[in-house]
């Protein structure tokens, strides 16, 4: 395959791969980059458009041939790459996706199966956090994820690095009215949605069941789920917990619901509309 050589920062073909790590510059501009051999493959075996991938010298010969023919790649010196990136970089491949659209909701929950398990983050701000709940939802099957306001980007860099590139083949849906969302799927589609809180009074979660059709809502880091959005779902349900510990980072606590939910539970078939 043709390989372009770049040996001055300056060239212009580098410019989406600048200064990476101070802010997410790709989530506004119809990219997204990709870091490190594996999840960089990821998104060549996908069915994303790939606008170009970044190679160093020290990785070129082990990389090139893994790249598809017909592939814009850049070859750059390896002691060019952390001065352009801004940090340390020992990965040496990164690629530049184009984003896609996401799928409005009514064509997303039309083709749920029967049994439908949704996960629903409201506020979750970190990308760490919201990259490992991305992988614990791909890892147990759920068949969408549902994003509220103030998520963090699922297409940022360190997101697709923590989920190990689960972003690009997990389903997800953007919501601006996450309240008006929960409500929609409760009465078109039956969805039972399960709250998860730090409440004496909630549903503890060895005794919790499912809906076929079910959702799991998690808040964010700091504050948890808003009152509105709590009282927007069917039940509660916590995770007991002990030696006075009171509360697991929510990337964690995602996998602990949804092993229970999609491995444990057993399914009451009460759907929302019995409420």
């Amino acid at each position: 395959m043709p390989v372009e050589r770049i040996e001055t920062l300056r060239d212009p073909r580098l410019d989406v791969y600048r200064d990476v790590r101070q802010a997410n510059l790709t989530r506004y501009s119809g990219r997204f980059i990709t870091e490190g051999r594996l999840v960089t493959e990821r998104l060549l075996t996908s069915d994303y458009e790939v606008e170009s991938v970044l190679v160093d010298d020290r990785s070129a010969a082990n990389l090139l041939p893994l790249i598809p023919a017909g592939t814009t790649v850049y070859q750059i010196p390896h002691e060019l790459v952390d001065e352009l990136v801004g940090f340390h970089f020992h990965r040496g491949v990164m690629a530049c996706g184009r984003r896609r659209p996401f799928a409005p909701l009514e064509s997303v929950a039309a083709a749920w199966p029967a049994r439908a398990t949704i996960v629903v983050a409201c506020g979750v701000m970190d990308p760490e956090n919201l990259g490992s709940i991305i992988r614990s939802s791909a890892a147990f099957g759920a068949d969408a994820l549902l994003l509220g306001p103030s998520c963090a980007d699922p297409f940022s860099r360190r997101v697709l690095r923590v989920s190990m590139a689960a972003a690009l083949r997990l389903t997800m849906i953007e919501s601006s009215d996450l309240v008006a969302d929960l409500q929609r799927l409760r009465e078109q589609w039956q969805v039972r949605f399960a709250a998860t809180v730090l409440s004496d009074s909630a549903t503890p979660l060895e005794q919790a069941t499912r809906g076929e059709r079910f959702g799991l809502v998690f808040g964010s880091e700091g504050y948890g789920l808003p009152a509105e959005v709590a009282a927007a779902c069917d039940d509660q349900v916590t995770l007991p917990m002990r030696l006075e510990t009171d509360s697991l980072n929510v990337s964690v606590a995602t996998g602990v619901f949804l092993y229970h939910f999609t491995h444990v539970a057993v399914t009451n078939n009460k759907t929302a509309a019995d409420n």
